[in-house]
């Protein structure tokens, strides 16, 4: 690999890092938003009879969308078609988080308003980091 090459392959990483780092920064105020909006509705934030602060969804969506900004580094380094794995790996594991929402204990409200958080981050997270890979 020659100077230039490692030098754009540098350049590219760091664009994919910076975009992720906002695409996080972005998903976890949203989250944080939705969530303050269903309270604020009425929808109660209590899973298993222990209240969820609305400052933790966004705390949780920024730890998990920097798990994938780290998936997608990996990738971006190393598979040969980073953004289609990259997509689809987290599309499924976005459909995979869902999985606690829908057997949580707590009411319907509750469990559709997690659910909307999860699909609200990915929404945001996926589509901006995807953008920056490699096709």
């Amino acid at each position: 690999m020659t100077t230039t090459d490692t030098t754009t392959t540098t350049m590219r990483l760091g664009r994919l890092l910076a975009t992720g780092a906002v695409a996080i920064v972005i998903a976890s105020a949203a989250t944080v938003a939705v969530a303050a909006a269903g309270s604020a509705a009425g929808i109660s934030l209590d899973v298993s009879g222990a209240p969820i602060p609305v400052l933790g969804f966004g705390v949780l969506t920024a730890l998990f969308s920097f798990v994938g900004l780290i998936l997608a580094a990996v990738l971006f380094r190393w598979a040969r078609r980073p953004r289609r794995v990259f997509v689809w790996t987290t599309v499924v594991l976005t459909v995979l988080s869902l999985v606690p929402d829908v057997i949580a204990d707590a009411g319907v409200a509750t469990k559709a308003l997690l659910i909307l958080t999860h699909l609200v981050a990915a929404a945001i997270v996926i589509p901006a980091v995807a953008r920056r890979l490699p096709a």
